[in-house]
C-alpha cells in the first residue's frame, strides 16, 4: 500500500521557519513529480510547490517564491519543504502529493496528483 506521511508541522511565530517532511512508502518515486499543496480554513486547496528531480526543475506559487524551497532525498524516499520567513497567511494544512507515473511535467492542478498524504498543520502566529 502506497503511503505519503507528512511531518514537521507546528506552531511558529511570524518570521520563523519550519521544515516539513514527506516520507513515501510502498513504492519509490525517484522519477515522479512530488510536491505540496495547502488548505487554509474556509479557503480552497492551493498549489504550493512541486519538483521534478529527474529534470532538475521546480515550480513555486508566487506567494511562497523566495521563501520556500522544495528538496528531496531519494535514498530516504522523502521530500522536504523548507519554509522561511513564515507569515500568518501561510497558516494551513499542508499536504504532500505525488504523480502516479514518472515524468518531468510539473503541474499545478490538484487533479494532476494521484497520491496524497493526510496533511500536517502549520500555524503561524502574528
Amino acid at each position: 500500500q502506497v503511503q505519503l506521511v507528512e511531518s514537521g508541522g507546528g506552531l511558529v511565530q511570524a518570521g520563523g521557519s519550519l521544515r516539513l517532511a514527506c516520507a513515501a512508502s510502498g513504492r519509490t518515486f525517484d522519477n515522479n513529480v512530488m510536491g505540496w499543496f495547502r488548505q487554509a480554513p474556509g479557503k480552497e486547496r492551493e498549489f504550493v510547490a512541486a519538483g521534478s528531480w529527474s529534470a532538475g526543475s521546480a515550480d513555486y506559487a508566487d506567494s511562497v517564491k523566495g521563501r520556500f524551497t522544495i528538496s528531496r532525498d531519494n535514498a530516504k524516499n522523502t521530500v522536504y519543504l523548507q519554509m522561511n520567513s513564515l507569515k500568518p497567511e501561510d497558516t494551513a494544512v499542508y499536504y504532500c502529493v505525488a504523480r502516479l507515473r514518472a515524468g518531468t511535467y510539473v503541474p499545478r492542478g490538484e487533479y494532476e496528483y494521484y497520491y496524497w498524504g493526510r496533511g500536517t498543520q502549520v500555524t503561524v502566529s502574528s
